[in-house]
C-alpha cells in the first residue's frame, strides 16, 4: 500500500501569491487605516483604503509567514468594494471554510491555502487581513 503524501503547505503557487503583495502599497495618506496581530504567531497587517465605508485602492503592509501573505494578497484582489458587513460575513465563512464546514469556492484562489487548514497555528495568519479591514471600516470617519 503506497503512502499518501499530505500536500506541500508551502507550495510553489502559494509562495507566488506573496509576490503580488507587491502591487498593494500601504498608503499611510488614505483615509481609513487598520490593523490587525496574530495572538498565536505575532503575524501583523497594516491595511489602508481610499475610502471609510468600504474598501477601495487598498494597500497591505504584512509581517507575517507565506500563509499571511498569500492570504493578504488573496484578501487584497477580492475585497475590493466591500463594505463592513460583507467583510464580516466573509471572515464567519473562512471561519466555517477553517474548521471544514465551507468548500473552498468561497473565494477565487483558496484553494492554494487548502493545505494550511489542518495547521490551526495558521488560522488567525489566514484571517488577519480581513480583521484589518473590519477595523479600518469600524473607525468613525474623519471630518473632510
Amino acid at each position: 500500500m503506497a503512502a499518501t503524501r499530505a500536500p506541500v503547505l508551502y507550495s510553489p503557487e502559494l509562495l507566488a501569491l506573496a509576490v503580488e503583495l507587491a502591487d498593494h502599497p500601504l498608503d499611510r495618506e488614505a483615509i481609513a487605516q487598520g490593523n490587525a496581530r496574530s495572538r498565536s504567531c505575532g503575524s501583523v497587517i497594516e491595511l489602508s483604503s481610499a475610502h471609510d465605508d468600504y474598501l477601495a485602492e487598498v494597500g497591505l503592509k504584512v509581517t507575517a509567514c507565506a500563509v499571511g501573505q498569500a492570504s493578504g494578497a488573496i484578501f487584497a484582489r477580492e475585497a475590493q468594494g466591500m463594505d463592513a458587513a460583507a467583510v464580516s460575513e466573509m471572515v464567519s465563512a473562512l471561519a466555517s471554510w477553517l474548521e471544514g464546514d465551507m468548500p473552498s469556492t468561497i473565494l477565487p484562489r483558496l484553494e492554494l491555502l487548502e493545505p494550511a487548514r489542518p495547521h490551526r497555528g495558521r488560522h488567525e495568519a489566514i484571517l488577519l487581513p480581513w480583521r484589518a479591514a473590519l477595523d479600518a471600516l469600524s473607525k468613525p470617519s474623519a471630518p473632510r
